[in-house]
């Protein structure tokens, strides 16, 4: 008789913590979320965002509202996701390269680590000129650069985007210099570049692919070692054409949770991920659109994934001399 309270007890333990893990795994938010896209609406972090916010609100019963609120190269929207209670109901987006150098740039005291990313595509730079703008290929817009050192204008969203990480891995392999004119996001400054205000614009095969179709913007390479098709154009070349040996780690987008939100969040997120996402038709036809890549990934798999362009941006800014801090102080070791 003497071990029969101590069974039972240990028996309705056991039985409320399977309860309790059957209720992680199954989190229904009963109020909407807030999704901060913290880059100008248009560009491509707000275009894919809205897209998985569709897709997510099918499965977790419950209206996304997604909020632009652009700023200091990502980092006001960023920082405002931070700062809210950390109850799950307040997530940010973006690219997780920019997420994972913040802290060494000196903007926010935060890393990719101190997230749950949940990835849905991978957006590739292009290398896009006013159609007006004399370089008919990269030879000629590499050349004009070395003759004119700090005189071709290229537009990008800022310090710490897609763009600029573009133009300054660009302007490191070749050895050329350039003029930085930033706007409040990829879509801002692809307009720019389309409409002459800029010659070039580094930003992403989404911000540009419909100013590419109506012939606005001659897309002159692919900022990588492979080349992309874009609907209603053809084939953009790789830069590795004209540098030899250029590569540039991809860039994987997604939605951002952060840690200290409760772990029924993660569990939830982390399963939609994995049976849901991975098959989403919506989200697919958009990639093949915009020139990206279907990239669904989360969990320890995604911080795995989205190390590289991380590494390989922050130790790109420190060599330039626009590190506040050494990239391997916060965990990222020279390459």
């Amino acid at each position: 008789m003497k071990t029969a309270l101590p069974l039972r007890h240990l028996l309705i333990t056991a039985l409320l913590a399977t309860a309790s893990a059957a209720a992680l795994a199954q989190w229904k938010p009963d109020r909407p979320i807030t999704l901060i896209v913290p880059w100008a609406p248009g560009g491509s972090t707000d275009q894919v965002t809205r897209v998985t916010a569709a897709e997510l609100e099918k499965h977790l019963g419950q209206k996304i509202v997604v909020m632009n609120q652009p700023g200091a190269s990502g980092s006001v929207g960023t920082k405002n996701a931070m700062a809210a209670p950390a109850d799950g109901y307040t997530w940010t987006a973006g690219g997780a390269k920019d997420l994972g150098t913040y802290k060494v740039l000196g903007m926010l005291d935060t890393s990719a680590t101190d997230w749950n990313l949940y990835l849905n595509v991978a957006h590739i730079a292009v290398v896009g000129v006013n159609a007006d703008a004399p370089y008919k290929n990269m030879n000629e817009l590499l050349a004009a650069m070395k003759a004119k050192p700090g005189s071709v204008s290229v537009a990008t969203a800022g310090v710490n985007s897609s763009g600029h990480s573009a133009i300054e891995a660009i302007a490191r392999a070749a050895g050329v210099t350039y003029k930085h004119v930033t706007y409040d996001g990829g879509a801002p400054a692809a307009v720019a570049a389309a409409s002459g205000e800029t010659e070039v614009t580094t930003q992403l095969a989404a911000e540009q692919t419909d100013m590419i179709r109506a012939k606005r913007i001659r897309p002159l390479a692919v900022v990588g070692d492979k080349s992309i098709e874009i609907e209603g154009f053809g084939t953009i070349p790789p830069l590795s054409q004209f540098i030899p040996g250029f590569k540039d780690p991809i860039n994987y987008f997604g939605i951002f949770v952060p840690k200290a939100a409760p772990p029924e969040v993660a569990q939830t997120l982390n399963k939609i991920w994995s049976t849901e996402m991975v098959k989403s038709e919506a989200l697919k036809k958009y990639a093949q659109s915009r020139g990206a890549m279907f990239a669904p990934i989360a969990g320890e798999d995604a911080q795995k994934a989205v190390f590289p362009a991380i590494q390989s941006y922050a130790w790109t800014q420190q060599a330039a001399g626009k590190a506040k801090v050494s990239p391997d102080t916060v965990g990222i070791p020279k390459p």
